[in-house]
């Protein structure tokens, strides 16, 4: 390599502040007449940026030359055991993509959630990280970006479960030589033992009132007027909105289609929605700034509420809605058939989890019962004469 500025004079002439670079290499003088050698290049899509060292301590350029060369070779060694069709190391974001292409290739059932996952929450934080860089510390900070924006457990956990899943399946597939590293998943507070109360219901859409997003109230009242997912109300349009039928067809859990059944309340609210909407027959949460072209999270929106309601953003999730509107039908003492159509689960046996709700509004009934009959048996002040 020929050096036209970083140049022995030139770095000898250097002033406290100022810095010569070339070819990676800088130079930099000291305020105290020291110079700092350091290097920012690029080696296999990774950049690389070091302090080599200082002249005081023997350092010059020609070991920055040499830092260089170094750390090349040994990434044109690690090349070696890549397969012959593979250049570069695999990126998080390209092994990702290849993940997703072949698991819809096979028709996977889990293609929606993993998807999703994929995009809103790995591929912005792991990108363009090498896959066989990332470590169980680079989970561990994964963990902790998620915590910090309000991500609940449960939806980290689960994100992480399909890093886990798309690491083992690229193995299996060979696409990589072994799984990458896992970090131990955190112990959920389980949101699904929590219904959210009547007035619990009503601070959260007061609360929604005021917030600055423009959707939330609607969010909410749809979230516990009809159980649907997060992603199931965000991707629903008014396309398949039927007010006359007070059904709304949704792609669901596992990419089926169905027909969710909606109360008069919120129909009434969807079709005012509609009226006010600039497409009719487009999205009921759209963006323009998306490429789906509806919103994708609600996520920060519902916590901001449901903080501002007095309640724990780390256990009212918006699934909690889901559970909440499963369990108030199922105490109307509805069939688990009905349940079942209203919650669009697939098998009865989870339908078959909320059947204590039906158990608490027997005994609420029994007790009223109780209140209307003699409570103490006539014999039970007498003693029997021994």
């Amino acid at each position: 390599i020929r050096f036209l500025h970083l140049t022995r004079p030139n770095i000898r002439a250097l002033k406290p502040g100022e810095r010569i670079t070339e070819h990676g290499i800088t130079a930099e003088g000291l305020p105290d007449g020291d110079v700092r050698y350091s290097i920012n290049v690029m080696v296999d899509g990774e950049r690389i940026h070091r302090v080599v060292g200082r002249e005081s301590d023997g350092t010059t350029r020609t070991q920055a030359e040499d830092f260089i060369a170094k750390t090349r070779t040994e990434a044109r060694e690690g090349r070696l055991n890549l397969p012959s069709s593979r250049k570069l190391h695999l990126t998080f974001a390209s092994a990702a993509d290849s993940y997703l292409k072949k698991i819809e290739e096979i028709g996977a059932k889990d293609y929606v959630n993993n998807e999703q996952h994929i995009r809103l929450h790995l591929k912005p934080y792991f990108g363009t990280m090498r896959l066989d860089k990332i470590s169980t510390f680079t989970l561990q900070k994964f963990q902790k970006h998620c915590r910090e924006k309000g991500i609940a457990e449960t939806t980290t956990n689960r994100v992480l479960a399909t890093y886990r899943r798309m690491g083992r399946r690229l193995a299996e597939w060979k696409l990589i030589p072994a799984p990458p590293p896992m970090v131990r998943l955190r112990k959920e507070r389980n949101a699904r033992t929590y219904v959210i109360s009547d007035e619990e219901e009503a601070n959260l859409l007061r609360a929604a009132l005021a917030d600055s997003s423009s959707y939330v109230w609607l969010f909410i009242k749809l979230g516990l007027a009809t159980s649907l997912r997060h992603s199931e109300m965000l991707a629903a349009s008014f396309q398949n909105f039927d007010p006359e039928r007070r059904r709304l067809g949704v792609t669901v859990k596992g990419g089926r289609w169905r027909s969710q059944p909606l109360t008069r309340g919120i129909t009434e609210i969807l079709v005012r929605e509609q009226e006010m909407a600039e497409d009719r027959d487009g999205w009921i949460f759209p963006s323009k700034t998306s490429v789906s072209g509806h919103m994708e999270s609600m996520t920060s929106p519902f916590a901001r509420c449901v903080a501002a309601a007095g309640m724990d953003a780390g256990v009212v999730t918006p699934h909690v809605m889901r559970h909440t509107a499963i369990t108030r039908l199922a105490e109307t003492g509805a069939g688990i058939t009905t349940i079942q159509e209203f919650s669009g689960h697939e098998s009865l046996e989870m339908v078959l989890r909320y059947t204590h709700a039906q158990d608490r509004a027997v005994d609420r009934a029994l007790d009223r019962l109780e209140r209307r009959t003699i409570i103490e048996h006539p014999r039970a002040g007498k003693t029997e004469k021994s």
